[in-house]
């Protein structure tokens, strides 16, 4: 369970890192999300958990 907390919090370390280096991108990048159909959204989420998945499993494997 503390490797889950731990995981998040990086997610949340990161994604605010990215909001404050770079807040108009992170505008631009809403924008342009927002105009995508809903089937491409799903999956770009798919793509990046199963890369983030395949991270986790060669690092930690």
């Amino acid at each position: 369970m503390g490797d889950l907390i731990t995981a998040i919090g990086l997610v949340f370390v990161i994604e605010g890192l990215i909001y404050a280096a770079a807040p108009s991108a992170m505008k631009r990048m809403a924008a342009t999300a927002s105009g995508m159909e809903e089937s491409q959204l799903r999956l770009a989420g798919l793509a990046a958990a199963a890369f983030g998945l395949v991270v986790v499993w060669l690092i930690r494997g």
